[in-house]
């Protein structure tokens, strides 16, 4: 290729360029990239990196400001040593029983409304609006709700209580927990709810009606038609559920301050940490709470998977299992009769 021919292809190649700039072709891909580059370098730095310095801060013996010791795993030591920690992780069962009951509650109420109800709307707008309400407000609020001789005393005082033999509801280490459990259910029931309502809606009508003409019951539209159709949101909030109850954090730090036995995991972390300046160790108890609910969430994904089919399969593997023991059972029988 000669100079001439070189000068004329550069020429073509510039004023393809040109055009490009003037049509506007640059547009597109600038915005395809800002809009990239922007989240992810957002979430990066508010997400990722300070992640990655957690998991460097536990191995260090250190304070926000100040020296920093290298100390490997004696932090993770201390964390399963500690009688605080161990506590802390046992309250937690009190607030995954209570997600198991606001679960099961959501799940009726939501069945209940994505019907014809009357007052439908005034209920599904009652039962979701503690979920809007800053997790703080609700703290405060329940403080003197289960203060002695205020709101709830006096609602069981007009029933017919004495007054004088109600238990103290947050002193009480016998029923204090659940006093704060109660909270969380009240506040959360109407998200899980709502959620519920949205996966319902979409269930096909069709399959109703079908329901109807072979005379099946509410609980056989329920257990055939509605939860094997939601299982999916179900599991999800399930998830949710659990990963939410290990982490509380709200209802004990504001209305008890973590005494009198509510101190949750997320509580005593707090306190280590901004309290007690043991940065290097709560920033360990975070990756040990970190791995434990990744294994809850893998253990209840395994076990909703074995219970549900996945969406690919007409039925669950335990029923599938269940009817090939009974087609085995069925071929020994014959095969006895036969002989």
């Amino acid at each position: 290729m000669n100079a001439k021919t070189e000068s004329i292809v550069a020429t073509k190649s510039e004023g393809k360029f040109s055009k490009w700039i003037k049509r506007g072709g640059w547009q597109k891909p600038l915005v395809i990239v800002t809009f990239l580059f922007i989240p992810l370098l957002l979430l990066f730095t508010f997400t990722y990196l300070p992640f990655f310095k957690m998991i460097q801060f536990s191995f260090f013996d250190m304070k926000y400001l100040g020296a920093r010791e290298f100390v490997g795993l004696e932090n993770y030591q201390e964390v399963f040593t500690r009688d605080d920690c161990f506590k802390a992780l046992y309250l937690s069962l009190y607030y995954m029983a209570g997600s198991f009951v606001q679960l099961a509650l959501a799940l009726y109420f939501a069945t209940l409304l994505s019907f014809k109800t009357k007052g439908n709307a005034f209920f599904k707008g009652t039962m979701f609006f503690p979920s809007l309400i800053c997790g703080i407000a609700v703290g405060y609020i329940f403080k003197f709700f289960y203060t002695r001789g205020f709101v709830l005393d006096t609602l069981l005082s007009w029933i017919g209580f004495n007054p004088e033999n109600l238990p103290y509801w947050l002193k009480d280490t016998r029923i204090n927990n659940m006093s704060l459990v109660a909270t969380s259910l009240w506040r959360y029931m109407g998200q899980n709810m709502v959620l519920f309502i949205g996966a319902i809606m979409s269930v096909d009508q069709e399959m109703y009606e079908a329901a109807d003409l072979d005379g099946a019951n509410k609980w056989q539209r329920f257990k055939y038609i509605i939860l094997p159709s939601i299982k999916t949101i179900v599991v999800l909030n399930l998830i949710l559920s659990i990963s939410g109850s290990l982490s509380a954090f709200e209802p004990p730090f504001v209305i008890t301050k973590g005494t009198m036995g509510t101190g949750t995991y997320f509580v005593i972390m707090h306190k280590i940490a901004h309290e007690n300046q043991k940065v290097g160790l709560a920033s360990a108890m975070a990756v040990v709470l970190l791995v434990i609910i990744v294994l809850v969430t893998i253990f209840q994904k395994v076990t909703m998977n074995y219970l549900f089919n996945d969406g690919d399969e007409d039925e669950s593997r335990a029923a599938k299992k269940k009817r090939k023991q009974a087609e085995k059972q069925k071929k020994l029988a014959s095969k006895g009769m036969g002989a």
